[in-house]
């Protein structure tokens, strides 16, 4: 059951959730198992980190560090609140003049980001062709677009720019330079943009392109978060009808209490009913959607298929006029959904043709 209220952290617990992650620091996938183990949330353990990191910087620093005395370090410093903290300007200055650092001022910080943007390539560079598979997509500031395509594999930033509008020629023109810089692609991850896919397949009309899972089902688990917030008002509905009851003196009074509570009482149920029904296939949803099954089987296209069916029939089944709007253009695009499966299937037939069977499922079962 989600709906649990839980004492907050103490200082011991904080300590040690810190010194897991500094054992931990970069391994792939550590700072999500520590956060769910202790039950908070990727932004709260940063933040202990980064609290934790100044608490001691100060802590072993013989004086206070001015800019002109160790000018790298406060560059390094500023590079990690605003990158790593996600920290605004106003709290970077809050943090340099708590801890004494010159200057300190926002419009140093605004100054500084900007110098710093202006040196970086918008095209990483390196030294020979390599092979990549993107994943692509804009985010935008001031209502402008910023073009972003990445290495699936290791999360590096490939190309990064600043256009005028997210046109399929503006695309085109993005994954070329990408070319020009000696980037092979396999393929392309994204969502369904016009312009993003229409100048993908332009510059590599013979890549594949993969429909984005975190677009594609991002409506369907936005339901979820609604269902939750309605949960949790039923909750506190009840809870008043609650108190409500408890305060009632006379008979005629108590007796209009108790129907109002038997009321609340019967939507918070509902209402947290239909939460965990969606969580649930939701999460099955999730296990369909991984490339391997938790035996170490490969999952087949035919197999996925019937199985997303089969849970988008569920789902449709739930009391909540939202979730049927959601599902129908995922009905619609099955058959994108389904074609990581099939690359999947095809690289393993032709691994088997020159892999031992035994030792091809070792692999998978230990790799996928």
């Amino acid at each position: 059951m989600k709906f649990i209220r839980r004492p907050d952290l103490d200082p011991q617990t904080r300590i040690h959730i810190v010194m897991l992650a500094w054992l931990h620091q970069g391994l792939y996938g550590k700072m999500t198992e520590i956060a769910n183990s202790y039950r908070i949330s990727r932004t709260f353990l940063y933040q202990l980190l980064l609290m934790a990191t100044l608490q001691l910087e100060t802590l072993f620093s013989d004086e206070k560090l001015l800019l002109q005395k160790d000018h790298r370090h406060l560059e390094s410093l500023l590079l990690l609140l605003r990158l790593e903290g996600n920290c605004s300007l106003l709290s970077i200055a809050a943090i340099l003049k708590a801890l004494e650092y010159h200057p300190n001022s926002v419009g140093y910080l605004s100054q500084f980001f900007h110098s710093a943007g202006q040196t970086l390539p918008s095209t990483l560079v390196i030294p020979s062709k390599t092979v990549v598979f993107y994943l692509s997509d804009e985010i935008f500031a001031m209502h402008t677009p910023i073009l972003v395509t990445i290495d699936a594999r290791s999360t590096t930033i490939l190309n990064i720019e600043l256009a005028s509008d997210r046109s399929a020629d503006t695309w085109r023109a993005h994954f070329e330079a990408l070319a020009d810089h000696q980037f092979v692609s396999l393929g392309m991850a994204s969502d369904r943009g016009l312009g993003l896919v229409a100048g993908y397949q332009a510059a590599c009309d013979m890549a594949l392109w993969v429909a984005d899972y975190f677009h594609e089902f991002r409506d369907l688990f936005e339901v979820l978060h609604q269902l939750e917030r309605k949960a949790y008002a039923a909750i506190g509905q009840e809870d008043d009808a609650a108190h409500q009851f408890a305060r009632a003196k006379s008979e005629a009074n108590l007796a209009k209490r108790l129907h109002q509570y038997d009321t609340a009482h019967h939507a918070c149920e509902q209402a947290m009913a239909l939460y965990d029904q969606l969580a649930m296939l939701l999460h099955l949803l999730r296990e369909a959607l991984q490339l391997c099954s938790p035996h170490g089987r490969l999952r087949t296209v035919e197999n996925v298929r019937a199985e997303l069916t089969l849970l988008f029939d569920m789902i449709a089944e739930l009391d909540c006029a939202a979730i049927t709007h959601t599902l129908k253009p995922l009905r619609t695009a099955l058959d994108d959904l389904v074609v990581p499966f099939a690359q999947t299937e095809a690289i393993h037939a032709e691994l088997r043709a020159v892999v031992p069977h035994d030792a091809l499922d070792f692999l998978t079962f230990h790799r996928i």
